[in-house]
C-alpha cells in the first residue's frame, strides 16, 4: 500500500481548510444534495464530499457509508488531492498502490474510485468522489459530469469561505481568525510550544480617511496587510479584525523574537512610506502577549490583553 504524499504548501492548504470552520460540523442539505445526485447519476453505492485534514479524511457528506472519517494514510482521496484533474482507479485490485489497502480488502471493499479535487484559494482541500464495489470504466462524459458536481461543491465551500474572509484585504476576518487561532493554540499547547498574539491598530487612520478619502484608507489597509504578510512565516496566522485593527498569532516563537520581527516590519513600512510618498504615512501601535497557561484560557483573553497593551502604547504616543 502506498501512503499519499504530502502536497506542496501543505500548511497553507490546512490553514485554508480550517479557516472554513467546516470540519466536524453537522450534515448540510446543500452538500447532501450533491452526493445524492452523484450516487444517482453514476449508479454507485457510495458518494462523498471528503475533506483531507492533517491526519484524517473527514466526510462533510456521505451517502452509502456509516463512518464519518478514516485515516489519511489509507485514504484514496489523499492521493486524489495531489492531482489537478479527476483521479480514477478502474480496479483497485489491479493497482499496486491500493491492492492491499484496508479499504479495498475490508469494508467498504473499494474496487472502483473516481474523485475530483475541491479547490479553494488554489488549494485542494478534498474531493467529491464516487465509489463502487465492482471494477468499471469512466468515460469523458462521466468525467465532465463529476467535474460539474465538484464545481458546485466548490461554490458551496467558497460561500463558507466568504463568511470567514475579509473582502478588502483577502485575509481572514475575525470569525476566520478566531477559529484558526484556537486550533493553532490547542496544537501548540499539546506540543508545549510558545505562542504570541500581536494586536495591531493603524495610527491616524481617521485622518487618512478624512483628508485623502476612503479610497486612500482602503489602499493603506491593503498595503499594511500585504507588507505584514511578507514579513510573516507561512505558519503564522494573520487577520483583519475590523476597521483598522489587525492581529497575528505566531507559534513556536518567543516574545523577544516577535519584538524583533515587529521592529523589522516597522523598518519595511518606513521604507514603503518613503518610496510611495502618498502625502501620508502608514504607522501602527501594537500589543504583544505570550500565552500563559496559568493566566489565559482562550484566544479571546489573549486578544483582550494585547488590545489593552496596544491602547496604552497609542495613548503614550499622543502624550509624547
Amino acid at each position: 500500500m502506498k501512503i499519499p504524499d504530502t502536497p506542496k504548501e501543505e500548511q497553507k492548504r490546512l490553514d485554508t481548510l480550517r479557516s472554513l470552520d467546516v470540519l466536524d460540523t453537522e450534515s448540510e442539505e446543500r452538500f447532501d444534495q450533491l452526493t445524492r445526485m452523484a450516487k444517482r447519476i453514476f449508479d454507485v453505492p457510495v458518494a462523498l464530499v471528503s475533506l483531507v485534514d492533517e491526519n484524517r479524511q473527514w466526510f462533510k457528506s456521505c451517502i452509502g457509508l456509516s463512518a464519518t472519517e478514516t485515516s489519511r494514510e489509507i485514504s484514496i482521496c489523499g492521493h486524489a488531492i495531489l492531482e489537478e484533474g479527476v483521479f480514477i482507479i478502474p480496479d483497485t485490485r489491479e493497482d499496486p498502490r491500493f491492492t492491499d489497502n484496508p479499504l479495498v480488502l475490508d469494508d467498504p471493499k473499494i474496487r472502483f474510485y473516481a474523485g475530483c479535487p475541491l479547490t479553494v484559494n488554489g488549494y485542494r482541500l478534498g474531493t467529491l468522489c464516487i465509489i463502487d464495489q465492482v471494477p468499471r470504466t469512466f468515460g469523458k462524459d462521466d468525467i465532465d459530469a463529476l467535474k460539474d458536481l465538484a464545481s458546485m461543491a466548490e461554490r458551496e465551500l467558497t460561500a463558507i469561505q466568504m463568511a470567514t474572509m475579509d473582502e478588502l484585504t483577502n485575509i481572514s476576518n475575525r470569525r476566520g481568525f478566531m477559529s484558526l487561532a484556537q486550533h493553532s493554540l490547542s496544537l501548540c499547547l499539546r506540543q508545549r510550544l510558545p505562542v504570541v498574539l500581536v494586536y495591531f491598530d493603524l495610527d491616524n487612520f481617521k485622518y487618512i480617511n478624512d483628508k485623502f478619502g476612503h479610497a486612500a484608507g482602503d489602499t493603506a489597509l491593503i498595503a499594511f496587510s500585504n507588507l505584514m504578510q511578507n514579513e510573516l512565516r507561512d505558519s503564522d496566522l494573520f487577520a483583519r479584525l475590523g476597521g483598522d485593527e489587525f492581529a497575528t498569532l505566531l507559534s513556536n516563537t518567543s516574545k523577544q523574537q516577535v519584538t524583533t520581527a515587529i521592529e523589522r516590519f516597522a523598518l519595511t513600512l518606513k521604507k514603503y512610506n518613503q518610496e510611495m510618498k502618498r502625502g501620508y504615512d502608514i504607522s501602527f501601535s501594537y500589543g504583544a502577549v505570550e500565552f500563559e497557561v496559568e493566566k489565559h484560557s482562550s484566544i479571546e483573553e489573549l486578544l483582550a490583553e494585547s488590545d489593552s497593551l496596544m491602547y496604552q502604547l497609542k495613548q503614550s504616543k499622543k502624550g509624547a
